[in-house]
């Protein structure tokens, strides 16, 4: 039997860093998903993590641990998998390096999970924005900082890896007010500015003229880069106050993954092509952007309004003659 420890080790040390050089985000979404396995393998075994075989990870201890995650974590299947893939890449990885546990290898390789609902994407109309925006105390350094953020994330699309990784130096003030950050596949990309949201960065950034172009553009209270978490309970406070002002925003999931589809809404709105919205967006393939056309009725209800109408004749209802019907009947 194959120790895991040394294995899965040499998986994120060689493999995903030097070999692939994953993301940041890469590594702490397998980090996620091997500390929550191990942990539940402790508990379903009672063997410590640093004393498991690949022999203890077969196939149905994998599969309590994915049903675990649905039913006791309530993930969804879309997440399910996700862990399912980061699980899949290690064995694949091991499948070289630990002959004698090649059936159990191949048996967790084997497995698939469920197909994951497309929903249409969740975004704010003009109405909630407008009161999101109106919610943080512009009074305050933390409600200045929250402002700026949220107009910026609402206006670029930005990812809230690329929003929280952004430092003053990617900012470029002035004529043609533009933003830089490096996205997915380490890809950089160029986002345009409006006037307003320039202006907003703009008043942000005089509050503290003394930052240097490296420091985060938007600091936590004690001047490192916001968390992932930071700024979702961030989002999640300025909704509910925001509800107040916007009722239709009362009970609705608003993450700041929303604010980008809502960027990408009124893009679409404003008659941008979905190729360009997909270049917008940082998106691999414009295939990724197709969602935002199906989440957007009104532009189903305009092109049902171009169609021709059927050519139908309009007339009188005349029942049937009952001694017909009598007939038809037997």
């Amino acid at each position: 039997m194959t120790p895991l420890a040394p294995v899965l080790e040499s998986f994120f040390t060689k493999r995903l860093l030097a070999e692939r050089r994953a993301s940041p985000a890469t590594i702490t979404a397998y980090r996620t998903t091997f500390c929550l396995l191990l942990r539940f393998a402790e508990d379903r075994l009672g063997k410590a993590p640093s004393d498991l075989d690949f022999a203890d990870l077969d196939a149905p201890v994998i599969g309590q641990f994915l049903e675990h995650l649905e039913t006791t974590r309530g993930n969804s299947a879309r997440s399910r998998n996700a862990r399912l893939a980061a699980i899949r890449s290690l064995f694949r990885y091991a499948a070289l390096r630990a002959p004698e546990d090649a059936a159990v290898i191949q048996r967790v390789l084997a497995m698939s999970g469920p197909r994951a609902t497309q929903s249409p994407a969740a975004f704010l109309t003009k109405g909630e924005v407008d009161a999101l925006l109106a919610q943080p105390d512009l009074a305050t350094w933390a409600g200045r900082r929250d402002y700026a953020l949220l107009a910026v994330a609402v206006q670029t699309g930005l990812r809230l890896s690329e929003l929280t990784g952004l430092s003053r130096g990617d900012v470029q003030l002035g004529s043609g007010a533009h933003l830089r950050c490096t996205g997915k596949g380490r890809k950089e990309r160029c986002t345009p500015l409006t006037t307003s949201t320039a202006a907003a960065v703009q008043e942000w950034m005089d509050r503290c003229p003394e930052a240097s172009t490296a420091d985060p553009l938007f600091p936590s209270n004690r001047g490192g880069r916001l968390s992932a978490d930071a700024v979702q309970r961030l989002v999640a406070k300025h909704v509910s106050g925001a509800s107040d002002r916007s009722p239709s925003l009362v009970g609705k999931r608003v993450s700041p993954h929303t604010l980008r589809h809502t960027a990408a809404m009124r893009l679409l709105e404003a008659g941008v092509d979905t190729s360009v919205i997909a270049l917008w967006l940082g998106h691999e393939r414009t295939e990724t952007t197709q969602i935002y056309l199906h989440a957007d009725l009104g532009i189903k209800e305009r092109a049902l309004a171009r169609t021709d109408p059927a050519n139908l004749r309009s007339g009188r209802y005349r029942p049937p003659d009952p001694l017909l019907s009598f007939l038809e009947s037997l």
